[in-house]
């Protein structure tokens, strides 16, 4: 008898100890900190969306509220693509970190080093689109996109370095298509793309475009986010 007391007693105890153990874990902590975990998050998604909201709004004012711009006459892309960390580089060899860019409506070029005829006439439209522009020109910045590893004509350079509104970075053209995609039927080479300062690709420019009604686009999409487009760098 006494070792069966001897057995109860020794069960009870584990069990008692059992149930101190379970009810000694701090349950309230790890509550706390799982609160603690989604309020910070919450914190984190509502910040974001106040900083989304000046460009949300006014692409929504573009898009929705004015049904006139919905006459653009180059491309809208949407949903737009974020600029993705291409590995650029000038021609001198020099790295350049793609996020560099952000902050400036981008106007780019895309073509190999050798430039054709056709090139140099994207690229003489691109300086002439940002001077239509007038005192709004400050606000874009010219890009030529590199997409070989060879040299320009030595006539061709001494144009682009006297140009030093004009910026000449290389990159791979397979990496390039993976975020900018021409009009079907058409090549990657044929267009000029703009990217606004969130680093977003949102308009494709037609081929052999009409210089007046790409400037509308322009003009249009610039009064659309003048409430949140600071001065660029």
């Amino acid at each position: 008898m006494s070792g069966s007391n001897s057995s109860v007693r020794d069960a009870a105890a584990r069990a008692e100890a059992v149930g101190l153990t379970v009810h000694s874990m701090p349950a309230p902590e790890l509550q706390s900190d799982a609160r603690r975990t989604r309020v910070g998050r919450i914190k984190m998604l509502l910040v974001l969306l106040v900083c989304a909201a000046p460009v949300v709004a006014s692409y929504f004012s573009y898009f929705v509220l004015r049904p006139q711009a919905r006459s653009n006459y180059s491309s809208l892309i949407l949903p737009t693509r974020s600029l993705p960390a291409l590995p650029l580089r000038t021609l001198g060899g020099k790295p350049v970190e793609a996020a560099s860019l952000r902050g400036q409506w981008l106007l780019l070029a895309v073509g190999p080093a050798a430039c054709d005829q056709a090139c140099q006439k994207r690229l003489y439209m691109q300086r002439q689109l940002r001077e239509m522009l007038g005192r709004e020109r400050e606000r874009i910045d010219k890009i030529w996109l590199v997409t070989d590893t060879a040299e320009p004509a030595p006539a061709l350079r001494a144009a682009l370095d006297a140009d030093p509104t004009l910026q000449v970075l290389r990159v791979p053209r397979e990496v390039l298509a993976t975020w900018l995609q021409p009009e079907a039927g058409h090549a990657l080479e044929d267009h000029l793309y703009l990217v606004d300062p969130m680093g977003e690709w949102m308009m494709r420019v037609p081929s052999d475009p009409d210089p007046a009604r790409v400037k509308r686009d322009l003009d249009r999409l610039l009064r659309a986010a003048s409430s949140w487009d600071l001065p660029g760098r």
